[in-house]
């Protein structure tokens, strides 16, 4: 309402709840481990390739993040001085924000009591953290009532992790825990810094995991906060190897030599990663290049169906392609219907709609993606499958855009060199355009300023 700011005002947001995670990371390293450990670990943090991502996209997670680590700095220093009432206030407030924007970030709860046990707190330290904790509970439990009756349509999407998540899972939490165990010396015990970085590396996304073999709750960037279990221990291992260097015995060159190959090596990995997260083959689909191969494919008054109907997103931010189409399916729009793709036709209405019509672009997912079993996603796959023929199709990132007519009219599509292709078999027509024209946003996007 006060400022239409843009791409800037989408990304603003995650972008400086990225830098607050960082901060985070390097306050609580600093107090855990020493000021360079602290520095080291949250130049480490920001350096991750998740951390990046998820910097650039218009989605809560970066703030999540933030709030969460900042949450468990505000434990450390409750546990510092635990009679002072206004660290487990900060502690408190500031969890309670991390749930509400992300209501899974609750589970750090768990992680933080696990960090409590390993600690070994006295009870009366234990039972105020407990009050604090039920507070927080209490404050988001309006959010998770109201959110149990959405959770089919919110997750319904979900498939259950396969072996390569739970391997990424595990092997990330062995990389956390070889680097507590290096960085144990003296002054440095284990049970301090491995007591704050391992539980949340692995607690909360361990629960979803588990919870996931029933139904599945599970994306790793609902946990993403917890890649600051990876980074504190990864600050204070480097910390550490340059004391070592410093207090080394052999040749300049020769440790010059091997920090350089280190860095040559740790650039080998991040680099290639870092580009690849700011291009569109890093996300899901490629808003900008659905809306290209609209444009060139759609002729004046065509109808159009989104398979799902979620998939309208595709089309909403670029309004003069949207505009040209006959959009079959929709009651009321995003504005009208406060709702972030607008609201459908019931089953019936759109089935009278299809019959009225000869020519239909469908964007839909592309090959292997699992179909949305509600009544209206199956009426427009049955019409259209029973009384339409495959014109054309073309194959985008993340996209399908499929051509139907009656029998007969199919003709020639705009820009798509296609005659009567149902003669022929479906599917004879292919043009593929993946990556097409780059992309912005979310879905598809990246950084402003980037391309």
């Amino acid at each position: 309402a006060l400022w239409d700011g843009g791409l800037t005002a989408l990304r603003l947001p995650s972008v400086a709840g990225a830098a607050l995670a960082a901060a985070g990371v390097g306050a609580t390293g600093a107090r855990l481990a020493g000021g360079r450990a602290g520095t080291l670990a949250g130049a480490v943090f920001a350096l991750l390739p998740a951390v990046q991502q998820y910097a650039q996209e218009g989605r809560s997670y970066a703030l999540v993040c933030a709030a969460v680590i900042w949450s468990g700095h505000f434990l450390l220093r409750a546990l510092d001085r635990p009679a002072a009432a206004r660290w487990w206030c900060a502690y408190g407030a500031v969890l309670a924000l991390a749930c509400w924007l992300h209501e899974f970030a609750v589970l750090v709860l768990l992680a933080h009591a696990v960090t409590l046990r390993w600690l070994r707190v006295p009870r009366w330290v234990a039972l105020r953290w407990g009050l604090t904790a039920g507070a927080v509970v209490l404050a988001v439990s309006p959010l998770v009532l109201l959110s149990l009756g959405q959770s089919a349509e919110q997750l319904g999407w979900l498939g259950r992790p396969g072996p390569e998540v739970w391997l990424g899972f595990w092997l990330v939490g062995g990389a956390g825990a070889l680097l507590v165990r290096w960085t144990r010396g003296p002054g440095r015990p284990l049970s301090v810094l491995g007591a704050w970085a391992l539980p949340p590396l692995l607690v909360p996304g361990g629960v979803l995991l588990l919870v996931s073999l029933v139904r599945p709750y599970y994306v790793d960037r609902y946990v993403l906060h917890g890649l600051a279990g990876l980074a504190l221990p990864a600050g204070a291992a480097l910390d550490r190897a340059l004391a070592r260097a410093r207090r080394g015995t052999g040749p300049v060159g020769w440790a010059a030599a091997r920090w350089l190959g280190g860095a040559a090596a740790v650039l080998a990995v991040l680099v290639p990663w870092s580009l690849h997260v700011r291009a569109p083959e890093s996300r899901k689909d490629d808003v900008v290049a659905v809306a290209r191969a609209v444009e060139r494919t759609a002729r004046p008054g065509d109808a159009v169906l989104f398979l799902p109907g979620r998939r309208r997103e595709w089309l909403l931010w670029a309004p003069s392609v949207h505009r040209r189409l006959d959009d079959l399916a929709l009651d009321q729009g995003p504005r009208a219907s406060h709702t972030l793709q607008g609201t459908e036709l019931p089953p019936g209405t759109v089935r009278r709609r299809l019959d009225a019509v000869d020519r239909v672009l469908a964007l839909g997912d592309p090959p292997g993606e699992p179909l949305d079993p509600y009544p209206e996603e199956a009426v427009k796959r049955e019409v259209l499958g029973a009384r339409f023929r495959v014109c054309a199709r073309t194959e985008v990132w993340g996209a399908r855009i499929t051509v139907y007519a009656r029998p007969g009219h199919c003709g020639r599509g705009a820009g798509t060199g296609a005659g009567e292709a149902g003669d022929v078999g479906e599917g004879t027509w292919e043009a593929r355009g993946h990556g097409e024209g780059g992309g912005p946003g979310d879905h598809g996007a990246a950084a402003f300023g980037l391309w």
